[in-house]
């Protein structure tokens, strides 16, 4: 959060220079998770060069060759030619043996260390056996691993649409390494989609496996503070899950139309020294008495703009988590007297401390959003009014975000809105902890619909 200029920003003009490899990888953190996707026993990973044939090695044969049985049906139906298959080899690669060979794109194996790159120059796939596949195993599950190489072979698809690394040298501002990775991400999130239709032969990626494995995509987040023209940059959290979500629901023409004209990017760079410093989060209390007045300026626009009266939630701090109204977590609008109530002293502050400000700040604006439901006359239970409140957040967000002056956002923030709405389903409770919108992959795209239309997608009339 930052009390300093921010903007969501329309992409039209940056510079790239063409890599080598799209290495697409960076450090992976996360919590150990079960739930395998591969069914059936997977594919022999024998035709993959440099293979141990181990278990790691047969998710990432399996997947690679379900990936290509995709593209085989979708690049003609996209592109009207045939697909061709990766002509250079797949390779994997243990990076804990010094004597490892080294795939094509690198001088020796330890290159390839975290990273999964596809190299464009030799049409090949690459990837660390030893310390990356099964980082993302552990720590999100077989789904992860699944996502990060149909990303890759979404590099190759580039490839056959003519974006090679000797166009994005002759034109780098119509393809920015921005782009690209989002269209690639894109690309992973149509395959995805075919998947769960029943399509795949080997793989079966369930909505909650799904979200687990999107934890792993924004962990490849670029660091905030990234300018969009950075030859390196794949975007943020909501940037990253935005392109995925994209090709779920539009499919691979959608990915394939991407242009810089069109193609909105979160990414930018700090504004403010103290906001860089303290990472672009406000202290809790900071917090809570920045927002607060501001979420009751928004609300108040809104409704009094459709002819309604707005009166300001009274907002009560509490000790223990509100119940009020149902279990509606650590921030709960109250119907009875149209009051919000807020829990400081346990769970609300943690979850600031482990996400960011802006965790506290989807929370109460998602509340908020149900006291302009309850003011404008719409109900503030079940499912369309806890969609509609989580939609209201990102109404906020996105009018927050267009702000040149005064309180606004800082742009690791909708990277905090993306982790606590994949992990939580606080936002989308509706005023009696009943309802809620679920997977975290369907909140991500409710929350994104404000911020990408404002509130004239959240169903107010």
């Amino acid at each position: 959060m930052q009390h300093a200029s921010a903007r969501l920003i329309l992409l039209v003009a940056v510079v790239s220079t063409a890599l080598v490899a799209s290495a697409c990888t960076r450090s992976v953190t996360g919590r150990p998770v079960a739930g395998k996707v591969v069914t059936e026993g997977g594919v022999d990973p024998s035709f993959i060069k440099g293979t141990d044939g181990g278990d790691i090695d047969r998710l990432g044969a399996t997947a690679i060759t379900d990936v290509d049985q995709f593209w085989e049906q979708a690049f003609p139906a996209t592109f009207g030619e045939p697909w061709r298959p990766v002509q250079g080899g797949i390779y994997s690669v243990d990076t804990s043996d010094p004597a490892a060979k080294p795939p094509p794109c690198t001088e020796k194996a330890g290159d390839v260390e975290g990273n999964a790159f596809y190299c464009p120059s030799a049409d090949a796939i690459a990837w660390d056996r030893a310390a990356l596949l099964p980082v993302l195993r552990d720590g999100y599950g077989d789904a992860a691993v699944v996502i990060v190489l149909a990303h890759e072979m979404g590099h190759a698809v580039q490839r056959r649409m003519g974006i090679t690394p000797e166009a994005e040298r002759a034109n780098p501002r119509k393809f920015p390494t921005i782009l690209t990775e989002a269209m690639a991400d894109c690309f992973a999130g149509s395959f995805v989609k075919w998947v769960n239709d029943g399509k795949s032969e080997h793989l079966d990626i369930g909505t909650d496996t799904l979200d687990s494995a999107l934890g792993a995509l924004i962990s490849f987040r670029d660091p905030v503070g990234t300018s969009p023209s950075d030859k390196a940059a794949h975007g943020n959290a909501f940037d990253r899950v935005s392109a995925f979500q994209d090709g779920y629901q539009e499919g691979t023409k959608f990915c394939a139309a991407m242009t810089v004209e069109n193609r909105q990017f979160t990414q930018q760079a700090f504004t403010s020294v103290d906001d860089r410093d303290r990472g672009g989060n406000l202290p809790f209390d900071e917090m809570l008495n920045a927002i607060t007045p501001d979420l009751d300026n928004y609300y108040k626009a809104l409704v009094t703009a459709k002819g309604k009266t707005w009166t300001p939630p009274k907002t009560t701090p509490t000790q223990e988590e509100p119940d009020c109204s149902g279990d509606q977590g650590p921030v709960a609008f109250c119907p009875a007297d149209k009051s919000v109530q807020v829990e400081v002293a346990q769970d609300l502050p943690k979850l600031h401390a482990k996400i960011g400000d802006y965790a506290t700040g989807i929370l109460l604006a998602s509340r908020y959003g149900l006291a302009a439901r309850a003011a404008l006359g719409k109900g503030v239970e079940g499912d369309e009014a806890a969609a509609g409140a989580l939609c209201l957040a990102g109404a906020y967000t996105r009018e927050v975000f267009s702000r040149r002056q005064g309180f606004g956002l800082s742009p690791g923030d909708l990277d905090e809105a993306v982790k606590v709405l994949l992990a939580y389903d606080y936002a989308a409770r509706d005023g009696a902890g009943g309802a809620t919108v679920a997977p975290g992959f369907k909140r991500v795209d409710v929350f994104r619909s404000g911020v990408f239309t404002g509130d004239k997608a959240c169903g107010l009339g």
